[in-house]
């Protein structure tokens, strides 16, 4: 490509964002990339080579923006200049807009090291484009089958786009999900696998929300002899044999703290790090294990990881403490998009308050697309669970649905309000919260950007694109 289109295209795609920032129609996370693209096509594959040190790729259906952040602190600690879609913008036009904002005028790019998180259905264009050195693949769960169809689709998909990786690059698993363990069979890439071998943490997780039950080599219903979540855990198969990888880098405690935080003790050849991670929940601890197992094979020293992951602070909207304007109440807000990711939000929330007695909670769901129009996942949710919550405010475009889920789940009605108008919703959950209360909010994707949309109005949070 002639470099006088890429500094046309680099022009085009920084004005973009100057100006839909200024006229206040978003961030400009998107709108650059995909005129930049218009004009140089190639613009992410011609400016991602010029990254000094490469870039890592990172994808799966839960965790991947924490664990993207989290890896991204790491790699300011070890001291690179760090290329990241923070704003969680993942398609390729939110990839190639973090390519264009990290390039000055003349076309120099400003990092050393690409750092992206990627859509599921885009894992396989970002890997041809950004042809990374690593590539972490976190988890695989149904997630919005009216845009990504079903997980072996998905899988088949990634395995295409993952077998085009050379020697020299580096393939991280999670050796506890089968459909991602399995993408390491016969791959040129260097394989390293991760997995939780704490077995406490084992639930005997509903086997209704298993999407990978079956052996990927010969199709016989896997053994699990422990469940963590879903099909996370141990797994074999009785006909063939195949089993779960031995994990490289394992988390061998985890001590969780309710929704405080939790204590992980990690082991990697040749060593091992116990790090007090300041966010709560199981699959939070499992993000930062996925982070660790990145890290080491990047050659990161764990004093480093240690050091950037006790630090950390999630991604707005993952686990974010929000207070009620000054010495108002506090609030925790808890994305929540698929079965399993609610259902282990829930499981975090009842390991303080069992049946979830006492708790206050506002769940917003919506159905736009990107939320992805079926909310049948509802009812594939484990919010049985909170049938005991003291209050419970239901709002979003699928409001009602949300409420007749929770009736049927066992919560009283008269202990749920229904405001389909989110701010109204807000107001109405902090009215009724008792002084020293937290209220905990568990938005899906769109009512969780509609939520800080109106926290920042209130002066309670800052816009994401300015975090």
């Amino acid at each position: 490509m002639p470099l006088d289109t890429t500094l046309i295209a680099v022009a085009l795609g920084k004005l973009a964002g100057q100006l839909s920032r200024r006229l206040g129609a978003g961030g400009g996370t998107t709108l650059p990339g995909t005129l930049a693209r218009r004009v140089a096509p190639s613009i992410l594959r011609n400016l991602s080579a010029r990254l000094a040190h490469g870039a890592v790729v990172v994808s799966g259906t839960n965790g991947k923006t924490t664990t993207s952040r989290m890896l991204s602190e790491i790699l300011r600690t070890h001291g690179e200049r760090v290329l990241h879609n923070r704003a969680g913008a993942n398609l390729i036009s939110g990839l190639t807009t973090t390519v264009i904002s990290a390039t000055n005028w003349a076309g120099q790019l400003q990092a050393s090291m690409g750092l992206f998180e990627t859509d599921e259905a885009a894992l396989p264009q970002a890997v041809a484009e950004v042809r990374p050195r690593l590539v972490l693949i976190h988890n695989l769960f149904r997630d919005q089958l009216d845009r990504y169809g079903e997980v072996d689709t998905v899988a088949a998909n990634w395995r295409t786009a993952l077998a085009t990786l050379p020697a020299s690059s580096t393939l991280v698993l999670n050796a506890d999900d089968p459909a991602v363990a399995d993408l390491g069979r016969d791959m040129a890439a260097h394989v390293v696998y991760y997995g939780l071998e704490d077995t406490r943490h084992a639930t005997g997780a509903a086997a209704h929300i298993a999407d990978s039950q079956f052996c990927r080599r010969c199709g016989t219903r896997y053994i699990f002899s422990h469940a963590f979540y879903a099909h996370i855990g141990h797994y074999r198969c009785p006909h063939c044999g195949h089993q779960r990888p031995q994990p490289d880098v394992a988390l061998a405690r985890l001590d969780l703290h309710g929704t405080t935080g939790s204590q992980l003790a990690i082991t990697y050849p040749g060593g091992a790090v116990e790090i007090a991670l300041p966010i709560p929940g199981l699959y939070n601890a499992l993000n930062a294990l996925a982070a660790s197992a990145v890290a080491y094979s990047l050659g990161v020293p764990a004093a480093q990881t240690r050091q950037a992951l006790e630090a950390f602070s999630a991604a707005f909207g993952r686990i974010e403490r929000v207070t009620a304007g000054d010495g108002g109440a506090p609030m925790l807000i808890a994305l929540i998009k698929n079965p399993v990711g609610a259902s282990e939000t829930v499981r975090m929330l009842v390991e303080q308050a069992p049946g979830g007695r006492g708790l206050h909670l506002l769940i917003a769901i919506n159905d736009r697309f990107a939320d992805g129009t079926d909310v049948s996942w509802l009812w594939d949710a484990d919010f049985e669970a909170l049938a005991d919550a003291a209050h419970m405010t239901v709002s979003g475009t699928r409001a009602d649905d949300m409420a007749v889920r929770l009736k049927y789940a066992g919560l009283n009605p008269e202990r749920m309000v229904i405001h389909e108008h989110l701010p109204a919703a807000l107001d109405a959950a902090l009215a009724a919260l008792p002084a020293g209360a937290t209220l905990y909010l568990l938005p899906t994707y769109t009512a969780m950007l509609d939520l800080r949309e109106d926290l920042a109005k209130r002066g309670w949070v800052r816009q994401f694109w300015e975090e």
